[in-house]
């Protein structure tokens, strides 16, 4: 096979190889989906990695260790992950990958009994690559049609592959027709080790960062409820006092109504109804905690100076609980008020909440107003508020109470206006009369 020739195929071959694991991270790490720039850059890198290769003729490890730092920079840069992540997945990938290659090689070689396969400078031995390399893009291709996957049936499968990949190299210490040397088996059978220990550890590490982000989610929602049941204790407070001062409110009235001041007894009954009224006027959705909380949020939004529009078509007696659309309606507009409040002119400052149904999907929209372009941070947005350790979970306590309902929570923003579209599926529930 001739240099030139054999130098495209590593190319291609390598190419093929960053670009699926790019594809990997974006699954394994949710971050953004590797793009066009993704693609050129696994062009540009891996080009001049296999040049090197080429010019120097240094081992294969080298090439593959080379790949891992480039997938590490490129998912880092362009897909905004995390760099020590992705280093982790793009080093064990890539020992996979060069796993692989060898066990479909020595098994072809036994299977036609040519020790040409292990030679990939050789027809037989490009033959071994591309089989392995056509299997990566239908990988792709798999995972890309199969988007609701969960991680632990992801988990399962992964590691049946690795195990068998481990009792392969392990038959082919048995086996008598092709000739292969003890060290190199040796060496492929402790990192066939060394892959079922990092498949592991990978879902240990990513069970251990779900606890972690649940506990920050619990502690988001006391703050929350503490927040709201300042509120409300302030509602009752005020009401409290309404009652306590009744009397002398009555006197006042009759003392108008006696000297037929008509308007002003009306004036007087309006302000004493206004702490309760403003909370408690308009009925949205019919659930009585969501809609005390979507009349919160527009007291709140009224006294920052921030327009509220409320447009809702709310089904009757589904099986949304109150808990999870409250979570979902008070992190999203929480987030609008938070910054709609830091764009300077009023006149510009705007939320817009929507709810429709769409036969059995509820769709919850706010749109906001903001000044200070939102900035993502391992492929989640990024909070604003000094107290990271308290703040910046709203969206994804909002898409943990989605997913209840087999939803999910999007968000996209232009040059004035931050869009965060929730969608749930419901199904209607029969109720005691």
């Amino acid at each position: 096979m001739t240099d030139w020739l054999f130098l495209l195929s590593n190319i291609a071959a390598g190419i093929i190889r960053v670009h699926v694991c790019l594809f990997l991270i974006f699954r394994l790490l949710s971050v953004e989906k590797p793009g066009k720039k993704s693609t050129a850059a696994a062009l540009a890198g891996v080009t001049v990695i296999c040049i090197l290769a080429s010019v120097t003729d240094f081992p294969d490890f080298y090439r593959g260790a080379l790949e891992a730092v480039w997938i590490a920079f490129c998912a880092g840069r362009l897909q905004k992950a995390d760099i020590r992540m992705s280093l982790f997945v793009g080093t064990f990938y890539e020992i996979a990958v060069w796993f692989w290659q060898f066990l479909f090689a020595a098994w072809l070689g036994v299977l036609f009994s040519s020790p040409a396969y292990l030679d990939y400078r050789t027809g037989e031995g490009q033959t071994a690559v591309w089989l392995l390399h056509g299997l990566l893009i239908v990988l792709e291709i798999y995972l890309s049609g199969h988007r609701d996957m969960t991680e632990k049936e992801a988990f399962r499968r992964t590691s049946v592959i690795v195990l068998a990949g481990f009792l392969a190299v392990i038959t082919l210490s048995e086996q008598s027709v092709l000739s292969i040397a003890d060290d190199t088996l040796y060496m492929w059978t402790i990192l066939a080790s060394v892959l079922m220990m990092s498949v592991l550890v990978f879902n240990i590490n990513r069970h251990y960062e779900a606890e972690k982000e649940l506990a920050r989610l619990k502690s988001q929602q006391a703050e929350l409820l503490e927040h709201d049941y300042t509120a409300l204790n302030n509602a009752y407070a005020a009401n409290a006092k309404l009652f306590h001062d009744f009397h002398n409110h009555i006197g006042v009235l009759r003392q108008l109504l006696s000297h037929k001041k008509t308007e002003e007894a009306v004036q007087y009954l309006d302000e004493l109804q206004s702490p309760v009224q403003e909370m408690a006027d308009a009925v949205w959705t019919g659930d009585e905690t969501a809609d005390y909380l979507i009349n919160s949020k527009a007291l709140a939004a009224k006294v920052s100076g921030v327009p509220l529009q409320v447009q809702v078509e709310f089904p009757r007696h589904t099986n949304i609980k109150s808990a999870d659309l409250c979570a979902i309606l008070g992190n999203l507009l929480d987030n609008a008020l938070e910054a709609s409040r830091k764009v300077a002119d009023p006149k510009h400052r705007f939320i817009r909440l929507t709810i429709r149904r769409i036969n059995q999907m509820l769709v919850i929209k706010v749109e906001n107003s903001f000044a200070v372009l939102p900035k993502k941070e391992d492929g989640s947005l990024k909070t604003t508020k000094k107290d990271r350790e308290l703040h910046g979970w709203g969206l994804k306590s909002a898409q943990t109470a989605a997913e209840k309902y087999e939803g999910t929570v999007q968000t996209s923003y232009t040059d004035s206006t931050f869009r965060a579209v929730a969608t749930l599926s419901y199904h209607g529930v029969t109720t005691k009369e």
